[in-house]
This record gives C-alpha cells, structure tokens and sequence, in this order.
C-alpha cells in the first residue's frame, strides 16, 4: 500500500490582501479533510508565495503561518511576475513534498478538485492537469479569445493541455526533472509536458474570483500570449520566409505587368498600385524585422542567464 504522500500546495500571491483570509479558511478546511481521510501526511502544508506585493500581503502570510502549522510561506525580492512566482514556490516545495498541487490565491481553481489528482496520482500519474470544463463565466472576448489561443498554439506545434490554465498536480520526480530547464523566458503550461511522465486531467468548472481585481488585465494577457508563442515555436519565423518567397513571386508578376505597360507606352497609370505597394512591403518589412527582434531579444535574456527569482524570506526554515 502506498504510503501517505506530503502534498504541499503553493499559491502566488500578488497583492492579495482582500482574499487571503478566504483563501487560507476553505483550504485549511480541505488540508485537515484529506489528512484526516488519511489521503496525505500529516506533515502537508500550504506555501503561499509572496511576489514582491505592495500590499499587506506578506504581513498576512506570517500572520497566517505564526497562527496555523498548515501554512507556510516565502517571499521574493521584488515582484518577479505570476510565472516566475509560481517556479520559485515549485522548486522551493519539491524540497519538503512528495507531491506539489499549484494554484492560484483568488479562489477561481476549485479546491475540491485536489481530491480526484490525488487519487489520480496514486493510480500512477506523475502529473495531473486541471482543466476548465466550461467557460460559462467568462465574457464572450474572453472566452473568444482564450480558446482561440490554444487552438492557435497547437498549430504552431505546442504541446499544451487545452483549457489548461496553472492548476495542475506535480510528482516530486517530475519537478526534480524540471529543475533542468534554465530558460529564462517562462511559459510553465508549454513546459511541463515537455517532461514526459504518465499524466492525467482532472475537469473542473472554474468559479467567479472571490475579491479583489484580475491580476492578468487584457495587456498581460496579450504578453502571456505571446511570450507563449514566442518561446515554444519558430513557425513565425518560417513563416516569413514563405511570405517573403510568395512575395516574390507575385514581384515578377509586377515586373512582367510593369514591362508590358512600358512598351505600349502606358506609364503614367499604376501610381495607386505604386504606392500601396511601396506601403504593403514597408510594413510587412517592419512586422518581419519586430518578429525577429523579438526572438533575438528572447535570446539576448537567455544568454545573460540571470536568476529567475530570488528568495528573501522562507518561513519553512524557522
């Protein structure tokens, strides 16, 4: 029989001030459930992470940790962004746990859904993907958008979970395996399949965020979106090549065109076709040249291999 696995549950925190207190209530009352069901040790704890918030965050985290032995926490520097967060708690817990679950502070990951990874996870699965059964609660741009997204990534060739957001099950093997990766340029649901391992999914309905405003407003997303892109695929970059190949192309049909109309003598016509030609090519050459910028720059960041985030303060040690 298996024995009973040290599942520590961390949880970003950026300026969650107004929903920690909630947060810290309902996943006590599901830690000491799956202890007393005998389904994790005794020796479990919540690791809440502290990104750099300019808030009372950090102060309610040890407030927290003095009063309840469940919960743990760490902080970081400064604010290192949601991705970074969640890597410096992922790497900080797999030293304490047998099994790491990562989620968010706003109550949106339903917590009761820790019960079937668990259960998952001992029928053999190393990691164990939350995902969205229904986006019934998003606004239509969101969801629009959101599903267009992961569509969009599996043609570009990215082996991501559909609907997946941040709210998965780890094996402390897997992250031991994950500690590997250094890039800088962190899209944690791209990489974790890259691992390999058996994995499973676990649906869920996804609920409305308990207090306090959306940490990711619509000009983070757009950046997650693209970092996501940007760091998984060179298809942009091939196609741009292609582009400029059919460009090509279509250039010797306007120099053949552009011939016949100087041999009958017809050169005055063809200024707007000049011209909106001339604008089309400048700006496809400017979109080409910031595309492949943006990979040059991904690889200017990587090269540098600066820290990922730095640790200030870890309540565990005490």
């Amino acid at each position: 029989m298996m024995k009973e696995a040290v599942l520590y549950v961390v949880v970003p925190c950026y300026n969650e001030e107004e929903v920690l207190e909630e947060t810290t209530k309902q996943l006590k009352l599901k830690m000491e459930d799956l202890i007393n069901k005998k389904v994790i040790s005794s020796k479990s704890k919540v690791m809440y992470v502290n990104d750099g918030s300019k808030d009372k965050t950090w102060e309610i985290i040890k407030n927290i940790n003095k009063k309840e032995k469940l919960f743990t926490g760490i902080s970081l520097s400064r604010n290192r962004g949601h991705q970074n967060a969640l890597l410096g708690g992922l790497m900080t817990a797999k030293e304490y746990a047998d099994v790491v679950i990562s989620m968010d502070a706003d109550l949106q990951d339903d917590i009761n859904a820790m019960d079937e990874m668990l259960k998952k996870y001992k029928e053999g699965n190393d990691i164990v993907y939350g995902v969205r059964s229904a986006r019934k609660k998003d606004t239509f741009f969101k969801r629009v958008t959101a599903e267009g997204f992961y569509k969009f990534m599996k043609v570009l060739g990215v082996d991501c979970v559909y609907n997946h957001a941040d709210y998965r099950l780890t094996s402390k093997r897997v992250l031991d395996e994950f500690a590997n990766f250094k890039e800088v340029n962190l899209f944690l649901r791209g990489m974790f399949p890259l691992v390999g391992f058996k994995s499973d999914v676990v649906y869920y309905e996804r609920n409305e965020r308990f207090a306090g405003e959306s940490k990711y407003p619509l000009k983070k997303m757009l950046n997650f979106a693209w970092d996501g892109i940007t760091s998984f695929s060179v298809k942009p970059l091939r196609f741009i090549c292609t582009l400029g190949f059919l460009i090509l192309l279509v250039s010797f049909g306007i120099m053949i065109y552009s011939l016949v109309r100087k041999l009958t003598g017809n050169t005055v016509d063809g200024w707007t076709f000049l011209s909106i030609s001339i604008w089309f090519i400048g700006s496809l050459q400017m979109i080409s040249i910031g595309i492949i910028g943006e990979y040059v720059g991904k690889i200017y960041s990587e090269s540098k291999a600066r820290p990922r985030f730095i640790i200030s303060e870890n309540l565990e040690r005490k």
